[in-house]
């Protein structure tokens, strides 16, 4: 018997019928013996419908009565799963943020768990009760209800994984697991059947949807094994120990399985990068931190960095990345600070993606880079900035040329399955 934590999120959710397929797969589940608990999300587009309320009722508003409305849309879906488990003749309950309770520390509308108090949940899923529990919220040290930021809820479910001690935890979404790039785009994408804990870190952090970064992160710290599974299964479908999900897991782990490393795992795209060019700045000490401490400050994230080589005049340009939505609040920061900075000119481009290629196996293999670029090359393709980690190498490309450059990628590498993902 196992203890399993599982997840669903808004597109299962949304309405009774899907509910009502999400409760006979959490009972399959606890009918194979397992004690299960259930993280859900609100409906799809709930929580878009409540911040709108926000917003109509105070542009100013008040961050922890925005909490209190945003987090109502997973209190109704975990109490419309609870009360659809018991018609079916389970023994469930709804448990909100406050009565696990979950601890969060930070502001409102952006909190961090801290801690669960998980005794009494596990008292009762020992007992045979199906715990269903809102995901996105917990409680302040001031008792005021919290929420965790959008895409909350995957970060719920592992921390709630952690707290209970859970053989795993079973994200059910849109996808039936972890590609090695968007089978949109590459009709011969393989499916992975174990991803590391860093590859999937990368590969979120990089443009793949699949999990939200913070529940990636926290799980490698926990130590929580995690399973990308498909919710739009039939209801006469095998239950989640025999579905080919893809498991996320430690290099340990990966090692122990005795599987041959893959030198790369997968292709990730994001077109929601912009780049920002500074001509002729002072090169001298902390002429760079004059340009990046005002974006720090701001929240404003960056990503690649090239400084080229100085000219003459000792002068230099800096090019860098920054997210799409950043752009004209960075450009404008910049602006202002043109004087301290002391550069010529802002040549900024939305119209611009990055491509990365991600696996564990470029620690030990040489050429991964070589490939990449030469893969690129032939095809024409301009590369405009670079970026690299142990396990990842990303590059800024031309928008226009990114499903061309991760097709080109995925054959390189030589991911390509030998029949097309399904």
């Amino acid at each position: 018997m196992a203890r399993i934590v599982m997840k669903f999120g808004g597109t299962s959710m949304a309405g009774t019928e899907r509910i009502r397929r999400v409760a006979n797969i959490v009972r399959k589940q606890q009918a194979a013996g397992h004690q299960v608990a259930v993280v859900v999300s609100a409906m799809a587009g709930e929580t878009d419908r409540l911040v709108n309320f926000c917003r109509e009722a105070n542009p100013l508003y008040d961050p922890a009565e925005y909490d209190v409305v945003v987090a109502s849309g997973e209190q109704v879906t975990s109490g419309l799963l609870a009360l659809t488990l018991q018609a079916m003749g389970c023994k469930a309950r709804s448990w909100l943020g406050w009565q696990v309770p979950i601890h969060t520390a930070e502001a409102h509308a952006k909190a961090r768990i801290m801690e669960i108090d998980s005794d009494a949940l596990c008292e009762a899923m020992a007992g045979g009760e199906i715990a269903v529990i809102p995901g996105f919220q917990g409680l302040s040290a001031e008792g005021r209800v919290t929420t965790l930021g959008r895409g909350g809820s995957d970060t719920s479910a592992v921390a709630v994984a952690a707290a209970i001690g859970a053989d795993r935890c079973d994200i059910y979404t849109d996808v039936d697991g972890v590609y090695t790039t968007d089978p949109r785009i590459v009709a011969r994408a393989r499916k992975l059947k174990y991803v590391t804990y860093e590859e999937m870190l990368e590969l979120a952090s990089v443009g793949a949807k699949v999990l939200q970064t913070r529940s990636v992160s926290l799980a490698m710290k926990e130590g929580v094994r995690v399973q990308v599974l498909s919710s739009f299964i039939d209801e006469d479908a095998p239950p989640a120990d025999d579905l080919p999900g893809t498991m996320i897991v430690s290099d340990e782990e990966m090692e122990g399985s005795q599987m041959e490393s893959q030198l790369v795992t997968g292709i990730a795209h994001d077109k929601n990068e912009a780049r920002v060019v500074l001509t002729r700045v002072p090169d001298r000490p902390g002429a760079v931190s004059h340009i990046f401490s005002p974006l720090a400050e701001a929240a404003i994230n960056v990503d690649m960095i090239i400084q080229n080589v100085g000219r003459d005049k000792g002068e230099t340009d800096v090019t860098f990345t920054v997210p799409q939505a950043d752009l004209a609040r960075a450009q404008a920061l910049l602006e202002d600070k043109r004087e301290a900075i002391g550069f010529n000119r802002i040549i900024t481009d939305s119209k611009v993606a990055k491509i990365s290629v991600v696996g564990v196996g470029m620690r030990s293999h040489a050429g991964v880079a070589a490939t990449m670029f030469r893969a690129l090359a032939d095809r024409g393709i301009n590369v405009q900035a670079i970026s690299t980690s142990e396990i990842k190498i990303s590059v800024l490309i031309d928008e226009d040329e990114t499903e061309l450059a991760v097709r080109v990628l995925h054959t390189a590498y030589g991911l390509d399955a030998d029949e097309p993902a399904e």
